[in-house]
This record gives C-alpha cells, sequence and structure tokens, in this order.
C-alpha cells in the first residue's frame, strides 16, 4: 500500500507541523468538507470554548473519514480557521488540533478573523 511523506524543511525554521506533503500518484484521494462543531442535532453548542469546539471538529472529521476507510494518520494538509478578533483564540484552538492529531504533523494553514471565511479548493 502506497502512503504519502509528511516534509519537514530542512532550512526554514523548526515548527510543529510538516512544512509539505507528497502524496504520490495512484492514491485514493479524498477531499473532506469543512469539520464544523456540530453535536448530534447539527447544531453548535452553547456556551463551550473555542478549544472544545475544535476538539468536536476533529471528532466529525474522524467520523467522516472513518466512512471513507480512513483516519487522522492519513490526512496530508489541514486548514484551521477560526472566527475570532482575538489570536490568543487561534493558539487555544491550534493546540487542542494538535493535540488530536497527535505526532501526525500534517502541513497546516491556520487563520483567525472576526468574519467567517468560505475557502474553496
Amino acid at each position: 500500500m502506497k502512503k504519502f511523506s509528511l516534509i519537514h524543511s530542512k532550512v526554514l525554521p523548526a515548527v510543529d507541523y510538516a512544512y509539505a506533503s507528497h502524496v504520490p500518484a495512484g492514491m485514493d484521494l479524498y477531499f473532506m468538507a469543512g469539520a464544523c462543531p456540530l453535536d448530534q442535532v447539527g447544531r453548535v453548542p452553547e456556551g463551550i470554548r473555542y478549544e472544545e469546539q475544535a476538539k468536536l471538529c476533529v471528532e466529525n472529521l474522524k467520523a467522516a473519514l472513518q466512512e471513507c476507510g480512513a483516519e487522522l494518520t492519513d490526512v496530508a494538509y489541514t486548514r484551521v480557521l477560526v472566527a475570532s478578533s482575538d489570536q490568543s483564540d487561534l493558539v487555544a484552538v491550534w493546540q487542542a488540533v494538535r493535540e488530536e492529531f497527535g505526532s501526525h504533523d500534517a502541513p497546516s494553514t491556520r487563520q483567525v478573523s472576526p468574519y467567517w471565511v468560505i475557502g474553496a479548493n
């Protein structure tokens, strides 16, 4: 079975994620929808902190990946978007996401914005 590789730079500053990933030809690719912090009834629970929302997002991502026959270690790239004007909220969310992903340090883009961002690839 083919595996993708995470590429850590030898010349760029050390960070807690890979700078790139390489997915070899012939591997199946699944494009996941953005994972929202939705509970089982499809609502964002009231009064939960950003990091709790992040963990709920990762749990939802795990469920979607499982339906594809995949898991977090099969993720080649993440994008973490936080709707807040406070940079510390992004830091808290990133720490929660990194904890969920464990040693699997896929490349990631992170952004904090007071407005929701919609991305398309």
